[in-house]
């Protein structure tokens, strides 16, 4: 199947949330999503963007039922690591269902990597649910390691956020 990978536009932005919140609905967190169109539009194309994104773009003879012509995309940004140094972290990673298998989320993760390598990084992080065996398979059959430890991913958000930045923490 041909299909590009290219940088993501500003005009993407409303594929970009239709595709996040097809792939928070597949992680079965729908409610969880907040993110909007224009908060894509400002997060990631401002003059100093909080993240990056590329595309997966078929042709028009391969669009979908619904006519769309982006079928995956990968959200990620530059990291730093104390014990590393440079990182790039992949947030999402996602191919809508009916295109999977045919080659596109290997070309949107090695796009990521050799972004990474060009911006001098030495690692290329990312999550990935327990329950989502499909994902852990496919990004081991890549060479990926599942490097879970010891460690504990934590978060600090609303009230609470704000009361620590307060110099305020709440218990």
């Amino acid at each position: 199947m041909d299909f590009t990978i290219r940088a993501a536009m500003p005009e993407d932005c409303k594929d970009i949330s239709r595709m996040i919140m097809e792939l928070a609905t597949y992680e079965k967190m729908p409610d969880q999503v907040e993110i909007t169109q224009r908060d894509l539009e400002q997060d990631g194309f401002s003059k100093n963007p909080f993240f990056q994104c590329i595309i997966a773009e078929v042709p028009e003879q391969h669009r979908t039922k619904e006519s769309h012509a982006k079928v995956g995309y990968a959200l990620y940004f530059y990291t730093y690591s104390s014990l590393k140094g440079r990182s790039v972290y992949m947030e999402d990673l996602y191919v809508m269902p009916e295109f999977r298998g045919k080659g596109i989320g290997k070309a949107l993760m090695s796009k990521i990597a050799q972004l990474g390598l060009a911006a001098g990084c030495n690692q290329l992080n990312f999550t990935v649910l327990n329950w989502n065996k499909p994902s852990m398979d496919f990004y081991l059959s890549q060479g990926c390691l599942d490097v879970t430890s010891d460690m504990r991913t934590m978060r600090c958000e609303g009230a609470a956020l704000e009361s620590l930045a307060e110099g305020n923490p709440k218990k």
